[in-house]
Formats: structure tokens, C-alpha cells, sequence
């Protein structure tokens, strides 16, 4: 049996994320995951994990855990280096967005981005890396934005931290039996823009993803061991056009569109 650990599990990408692992369709490993659900909100996590029981039959664990905090980082690192219960599949999938312009926001709200974006990343890719890499197999899918390739202020700059830390250490384990992918998707709808107080009701529809699709697509671009994964074409065409396009010009056009806009699951 897969076991499969997942970060912001509760709503979102990251309850797709466990719909999709808890049947197992497409997945790393073989037949349905052990899942362990990790979120802030311990009585969500019970109903999703209750759900997946009853709709999938999966083995479900809960760990609530703020990932925000070093107590929070810490119970998880210590889940994935119990080596009497490894974990397969690391899913690093929470996040979230502020809302307004850099200096708009309190500095300790985006320090607490980073800590999420970046030093749980780091922190529970690291743990989870050791084990799998004394196995000799395991898959570590971090989600980072379509905003990583564009200037979009702490949100864009975390998310590319991503996607460089996941391309550096793919090479860096290459032929250990560990895969690691980052997943650059564009406007997701789910309840991150709510959340963080963003009105997105402008935007068209073709420019949303829906979130079954894109873990879908995500789980199929981890096991075929692609690094980078950017689902649907349209956002591969913005990607392949934002490598190409100068900066200037992509700060000014998110300078008018506004921080309300900022992709993310």
C-alpha cells in the first residue's frame, strides 16, 4: 500500500489532491493511497477524511498542524521520518494569498507567506527526501503557480523559490529513486480567492482551471517524472511567453491587473 501525505488537505487543490490519491487512479505507486491529511482546521480534516472513507474506503490519518508555525513544520517532519511508517507521496500543497500591494500589506503576513511557501517546503521536502532517498523510491510534488514565472511581489517570488529548490534538487537526486515536480497551475477555482478577500469575478471563464483536472494532470506529470508541470495549454503558452517576454512589461501589466488577480489553487 502507497502512503501519501498531504499538505492543505481540506479544501481546494489539496482536497483534490486527496480525492484523487484516495482512488488511486494514475497515481505513483499501485491501487489506492493511505493518505495522512494535513491542515490547521482539525474538525474539516475529520469530514474530509470521513468522506474519503465512506467514497473511497481509503485509510485516512489526520494531522492538524499549522504549517505556518515551527510547532506545526515539526509534528509533520516528524511524521515523515517515521521510518516505521514511511510516506511515498510528500504533496506540498498549502498556501495563500494576500491581498493588495506590498507595501498595502502587513510585513508579518508576507514573512508568514514565506515561512509557508518556502521554509515548510524546504523543511518537509528535506525530511521526507531522506527517507524515501534510504528506500531508494518516493515522489515529492510541490505546487507552486503559473505567477512564479511573472513579478507579482512575495506571492510570485516564493512561488518561483519553488520551482528553482524543486528543479535544483530533482537534479541533485537524479538516479536515487526520488522524483520530485513542481506544479505551476494558473487561476484554480476553488476558495483561495475568497479567502484571501480577492475579487477574480473579471475574469473570463476560458482562464480557470478546475481543481480534479489539475491534480489529475499533476499526479500524471509526477509519475512520468516531469519537474515541471503546467497543466492545460493555455497556461503553457502563457509560461513558454512570460521566459520570453521582459519583465518590465509583465510588472506593468500586473501592476494594473492588481493583486486581487494572483493565481493559485
Amino acid at each position: 500500500m502507497t502512503t501519501s501525505l498531504v499538505t492543505g488537505a481540506t479544501a481546494g487543490l489539496g482536497a483534490a489532491f486527496a480525492r484523487r490519491l484516495a482512488a488511486g487512479g494514475g497515481a505513483p505507486g499501485e491501487g489506492r493511497h493511505t493518505l495522512v491529511l494535513v491542515a490547521r482546521d482539525a474538525e474539516r480534516l475529520e469530514q474530509v477524511a470521513r468522506e474519503l472513507r465512506e467514497s473511497h474506503g481509503a485509510v485516512v490519518e489526520v494531522l492538524p498542524a499549522d504549517l505556518a508555525t515551527r510547532e506545526g513544520v515539526a509534528a509533520v517532519e516528524a511524521r515523515l521520518r517515521d521510518r516505521e511508517r514511511p510516506v511515498d507521496v510528500l504533496v506540498n500543497n498549502a498556501g495563500f494569498g494576500n491581498r493588495g500591494g506590498f507595501l498595502d500589506v502587513p510585513v508579518e503576513d508576507e514573512v508568514r507567506m514565506l515561512r509557508l511557501h518556502c521554509e515548510a517546503v524546504l523543511r518537509l521536502t528535506s525530511a521526507a527526501a531522506e527517507v524515501m532517498r534510504e528506500r531508494r523510491r518516493g515522489y515529492v510534488l510541490n505546487v507552486a503557480s503559473v505567477a512564479a514565472f511573472m513579478p507579482r511581489g512575495t506571492y510570485s517570488a516564493s512561488k518561483a523559490w519553488v520551482v528553482r529548490f524543486t528543479e535544483g534538487l530533482a537534479q541533485e537526486l537524479s538516479g536515487s529513486g526520488v522524483r520530485l515536480t513542481a506544479l505551476c497551475p494558473g487561476f484554480v477555482r476553488t476558495e483561495f480567492h475568497q479567502r484571501a478577500g480577492m475579487d477574480a469575478s473579471r475574469l473570463p471563464s476560458f482562464a480557470w482551471l478546475d481543481a480534479d483536472a489539475v491534480a489529475a494532470a499533476a499526479v500524471r506529470d509526477l509519475a512520468r517524472g516531469r519537474v515541471v508541470s503546467v497543466p492545460s495549454v493555455r497556461y503553457k503558452a502563457a509560461v513558454a511567453l512570460a521566459r520570453h517576454v521582459p519583465a518590465s512589461l509583465y510588472g506593468r501589466v500586473s501592476t494594473r491587473a492588481g493583486r486581487r488577480y494572483d493565481p493559485r489553487r
